[in-house]
């Protein structure tokens, strides 16, 4: 039996969370790199962005988007975009590192936090990985906690408008510490997994976690 001064009980993800904030784990870009260690080896910085994508640009309005998160979760999301919009909403400012070697500074995000999207779902003990999936048919895989990063977000605008559909809009993934590939475009699903399942590029030859500064490109890095 529990009274109004018993603290609520711990889970997973409550211990990972403070395990997270006691090693500063996962903050990235100025907020804890110095300037000079601010680029990834090999990139290179471009004040543009680039577009790259399979060939296949989705066109998905607002009003038709709909996001599933299922899998190893206690409770499964099936939100339209006004239930996503409902959500928490947060503002990150961070930067970007794609594979094939640029870099962007100071991006501006805003949506809503993996970290807040864990708490509507609830993780089962059991899930250690999750694979995004996109309207395009591509997939990508990250580790539970590469995803629940302190600055990732599903993200809806930039730089203060609505995401552009050559960047992902409605809505893509944003994990800032890892290279961009990871951060999945026209976000349609996410799935929660106990067992690591490699996505689209994963299985063509790049690296299964791709870290910017341990230049985690392609499978043999």
């Amino acid at each position: 039996m529990t009274n109004d001064h018993d603290p609520p009980p711990e889970s997973k993800l409550t211990r990972s969370k403070e395990r997270w904030a006691r090693e500063g784990k996962f903050l990235t870009g100025k907020m804890s790199r110095p300037e000079e260690a601010r680029l990834p080896p090999g990139q290179h910085l471009t004040k543009d962005w680039p577009t790259l994508d399979l060939g296949l640009t989705p066109n998905i309005s607002r009003e038709r988007w709909r996001l599933d998160v299922y899998g190893a979760v206690e409770t499964p999301l099936f939100w339209d975009f006004a239930q996503f919009s409902a959500q928490p909403q947060n503002k990150f400012l961070s930067d970007i590192h794609c594979v094939t070697t640029w870099s962007r500074y100071d991006n501006q995000w805003e949506g809503l936090s993996t970290r807040d999207l864990l708490d509507a779902c609830r993780p089962r003990e059991a899930a250690r990985f999750v694979v995004l999936h996109s309207h395009d048919g591509y997939t990508t895989n990250l580790a539970l906690e590469d995803f629940a990063a302190e600055d990732a977000l599903l993200a809806h605008s930039w730089s203060g408008a609505p995401l552009e559909q050559e960047h992902g809009g409605p809505v893509r993934l944003v994990v800032p510490h890892l290279y961009f590939w990871k951060s999945a475009k026209w976000l349609q699903s996410i799935e929660f997994l106990a067992e690591d399942k490699p996505g689209y590029w994963e299985v063509r030859g790049y690296h299964n976690r791709g870290d910017p500064w341990a230049e985690q490109r392609y499978s043999g890095d």
